[in-house]
Formats: C-alpha cells, structure tokens, sequence
C-alpha cells in the first residue's frame, strides 16, 4: 500500500516541482531590484531584469526611436492656432507678470512713474503678440525637432532615473507569459514525473529521483522560455505565446511608454534640461525678441532713447529666460490637448504591428537571452535538492 501511495505521488511531486522552479525562475527575473549578498562575488543575487537594465534601456530606446516614434511625424500634428488657444489666459497671466517684472528690474524709475493705466497699456500691447510668439514657436519647433529633442536620450533618461521603471515595461507586456511559464512547469512536470514513476517501479534506484529532478527542473525551464517566443510562425497549430498576442502587446506597450516614458513633461523635461536645451532657449529668445520689437515697433525711438539700445537687449534676453523658466507651468494647461494630439500610444502600437517578428521579439526576449542559463541552472539545482529529499523520506 505504501508503495502505490509513493507511486502515485510521484508525478504530482514532479508536477508541484515544475511549477515551483517556473516560480522561483520568474521571481528571479525581477527580484530584487539591486543586488543581495557580498559585492565582488557570486554569493548574491540581482534580478536579470534590473541587472542588465542598462543595456536593455539602451536596446528598448533604440527600438523606440528608429522603428516606432518619429519626432517630427509626432509633432507635426501639434496645431498652433489650437495650442494658443489652449494656452491663452495662462499665456496673459504669465506675459503680465514677465513684463511688469522685467520693467521694474531693469528701469524702476521710469516704470514705477508711468500711471498704473499707462502700464496696463504696456503690457497689453505685449500680450497682444503672444498668440503670434506661440505660432511662431510652435513652427519653428516642428521645422527643427531633431536638433531640439532627442527622443533616445530622453527614453534612455526616463528610464536610468527609475529603475523599477525598466521592470515594470517588460514585466507588465510579459505577465500572460510569466504565467504560461508557471503553467508549464505543472504539465510538463506531470509528464516527466510519470516517467520517473515507472523507472523508480523498474530500479528502485536513489538516484533516480534527483536526477529526474534534476532533468525536470532543467528540462521545463528551458523548454517553457523557448515556447513563448518559438515558433514566430503558427507551425502544427502552435505558435510562440509572445508572438501570438502581437496586437495586445503593441496596444499595451503603447500605452505604458505614452504614460511612464513619453510623457509631455518628460518630453518638457528634456526639451528645457536635456543636451540640446541651448538650442530651445535660442529658438525661444529670437522669439521673444521679435515679439517684442514688433509690439513695440512705433514707439522703439522713443523707447531706445528713455532707456539705451544696450538696456533694450538685456531686457529682452531676461524676458526670454523668464519666458523659458515658466515654461513647463504655462504648457501644463495644454497637457490633456498635447497628450491626446501627440498620440504616442496609437502611433507605437500602429508601428508595433509593422515590425517584423525578429523586430518584435527584440522588445522581451533580451530579457532572457543573456541569464536565461542561470534561471534553467537554478531549476535543476532545486529539482536535484527536492529529489534528494523525497529519496531521504522514502
């Protein structure tokens, strides 16, 4: 009686082990975020995801860049006229507050003189231009993206600052194939504890269990990782798990870069911070300064003469850096019409589709390529370990 009860316990112990190993592996690909154990050595552990994250940021914003999102295709949808819309009473509040600051730093005397209706009428005259100011940025930035925004930097940025970030993308596309992984584990599992039931029948044999446990803990790692991504083609019926869920994934992976990656302050962000902001505040500043001249085009002699050609320019430049420094609150008043006319999330998913399977796949599979014989070694340590325990109970 025993006997049979060991037998028949065999191949749910191998099934149990299966998804155990799937577990622990799957753990493993993302736990813990920074390494455990003594730095310089192999006694510790760092998830694969966080360790490699560097080099999968750089593969990821590579893909982002060259095959989904093109900066002047994205932003050549953005409408002017709309955006001033959008922006029109912070743009007064904040051209308001710039003028009346800028007069009085630079000449106090002759501001603090005028009557409070004179100065209302200065500042009118400049806020006047500013819808004019925003078209005239708006085109400009959309003639000369590339050299304003560099979409890779800014991905690759986003991304190094937050590390669970990097995790999250490529844990939260793969959870469908975490869980087949899992599942996997159980069948094959199954299977393997069949065979081992009849040769332990055969042999009684202490080495039968861990080195089936061995073979069960290797065997179904390798092959649960192999049959999420191949076949890339439906072969016999079957089809890699990833490469089936082509559309889910696109959609997904679209949405989580136009929320967490692509976002417009992050793309604010490296627009005012990033390498090339010079060229955003010299794109601004030629605004700013042809704004005003053309504003105050009538009365630019009288102007000159109160106050000196050379007082007039550094003017001009404060209000441009100040026009530059309220950027990112003026532009949140437009962040809904910005987000939803950029439309990171469609465009990525559309050009997802697009991508050829080898393409496609390069958005996980560099998740596993490089440690995935550390997760197969791992299960077939513990399937060893749990076959040496089952001979010791027996």
């Amino acid at each position: 009686m025993a006997d049979w009860v060991v037998y028949v316990a065999m191949p749910f112990v191998a099934a149990a082990l299966g998804y155990v190993t799937k577990r622990i592996a799957i753990e493993m690909m993302f736990r813990p975020l920074r390494f455990i154990g003594i730095p310089g050595t192999f006694l510790g552990w760092q998830g694969v995801v966080p360790r490699n994250a560097e080099r999968m940021i750089r593969i990821a914003a590579e893909i982002l860049t060259t095959r989904l999102v093109d900066a002047r295709e994205v932003f050549a949808r953005v409408d002017a006229d709309r955006l001033a819309h959008e922006l029109e009473t912070a743009l007064l509040l904040e051209v308001d507050a710039i003028t009346r600051e800028v007069m009085a730093k630079h000449h106090p005397g002759l501001w603090e003189a005028l009557p409070v209706l004179a100065q209302d009428v200065v500042v009118k005259q400049v806020q006047a231009g500013a819808p004019e100011a925003v078209r005239k940025i708006v085109e400009a930035l959309q003639d000369n993206i590339d050299q304003v925004l560099d979409i890779k930097e800014l991905a690759v940025g986003v991304l190094r600052r937050d590390p669970a970030l990097m995790v999250r993308l490529i844990k939260d596309i793969s959870t469908p194939e975490m869980a087949f992984i899992a599942r996997s584990g159980i069948y094959f599992g199954f299977a393997l504890g069949l065979v081992q039931t009849l040769v332990w029948a055969l042999t009684k044999e202490p080495l039968v269990l861990p080195l089936f446990g061995m073979c069960i803990g290797w065997f179904t790692d390798w092959l649960a990782i192999k049959l999420v991504f191949f076949p890339r083609e439906r072969k016999l019926g079957f089809q890699g798990i990833f490469q089936k869920r082509r559309d889910e994934v696109a959609e997904q992976y679209g949405l989580l870069v136009a929320n967490e990656v692509m976002t417009v302050p992050n793309i604010l962000e490296s627009v005012l911070n990033g390498p090339r902001a010079d060229r955003l505040k010299a794109l601004v500043e030629k605004v700013v300064w042809e704004t005003v001249d053309e504003q105050a085009e009538l009365a630019r002699p009288l102007v000159i003469s109160a106050i000196g050609e050379h007082r007039l320019r550094q003017m001009k430049r404060d209000a441009a850096m100040k026009a530059v420094q309220r950027l990112p609150d003026t532009i949140r008043h437009a962040e809904d019409y910005l987000t939803e006319t950029l439309d990171v999330g469609n465009t990525i998913a559309t050009k997802m589709r697009d991508l050829t399977r080898v393409e496609y796949e390069g958005l996980l599979r560099p998740a596993f390529r490089r440690d995935e014989w550390k997760l197969i070694a791992v299960g077939a340590i513990i399937g060893f370990a749990v076959g040496e325990l089952q001979v010791l109970l027996l």
